[in-house]
């Protein structure tokens, strides 16, 4: 019986385990160029909940900071480059992240910029506003409150979020507005990426930027693999 044991150590010896994957990350085309990343993953572009992740680059390797389980839109994902405002798909892409803001107060750690929510804080989804994709302090008379998020009015799903650069940079009318990492509500998004609170506050109290975090988001394969972003 030693004898056949030892046989089989041997030959799984020889053979050897298959090795583990790289971490996600390392799979990337690209992380943004910081060291620290978010990832949003979902196993398929129909898929309304996956699991977001926080990875810190230390000594030249990329190493899990916390995770937890993420909601996508009601309809699923979509391709970034090509998704249309009111589909209710969260965008895949690579995204920086312009600051963090809430109905709640700052949480202890928070070193992102943190804009307070007010009675009168907005953000403008009016593609013919020319605060298109902006949080305003008081409606624009050219930005509609019916084409416009109201965000004291979220007060679950505001209480702490960070803004996903999505669009941001140079609006593309009809693409897209209001795409935040924030937390849970009753169920999938309108196309955001949400988490549960807990998660939520760690992100914040873990995310620097000095570091330049970016999220990326998609799914495990196919075109919109987050892997090609």
């Amino acid at each position: 019986m030693r004898t056949l044991i030892a046989l089989g150590a041997a030959l799984l010896s020889c053979l050897g385990a298959a090795p583990a994957p790289a971490p996600l990350p390392e799979r990337m085309a690209d992380t943004g160029g910081g060291s620290q990343l978010i990832t949003a993953e979902a196993a398929e572009p129909g898929a309304t909940t996956g699991t977001l992740t926080w990875w810190d680059r230390q000594d030249g390797r990329w190493v899990v900071a916390g995770s937890a389980p993420a909601r996508f839109g009601a309809s699923g994902l979509a391709e970034g480059a090509s998704r249309r405002q009111g589909t209710n798909t969260t965008p895949t892409g690579l995204y920086r992240l312009p600051y963090a803001f809430g109905v709640r107060a700052r949480p202890a750690g928070t070193r992102f910029p943190y804009a307070r929510v007010t009675e009168r804080s907005w953000w403008c989804q009016d593609n013919a506003s020319r605060a298109y994709n902006r949080w305003v302090e008081g409606l624009p008379r050219d930005c509609r409150a019916a084409e416009s998020e109201h965000l004291a009015s979220y007060g679950t799903q505001y209480a702490y979020a960070l803004v996903i650069g999505f669009n941001y940079e140079r609006p593309v009318r009809g693409r897209g507005a209001g795409i935040f990492l924030h937390v849970n509500g009753r169920g999938a998004t309108a196309g955001c990426v949400s988490v549960p609170a807990d998660a939520m506050r760690a992100v914040l109290s873990w995310a620097d930027p000095v570091r330049r975090p970016h999220i990326a988001v998609g799914t495990r394969g196919g075109p919109t693999a987050i892997t090609r972003y």
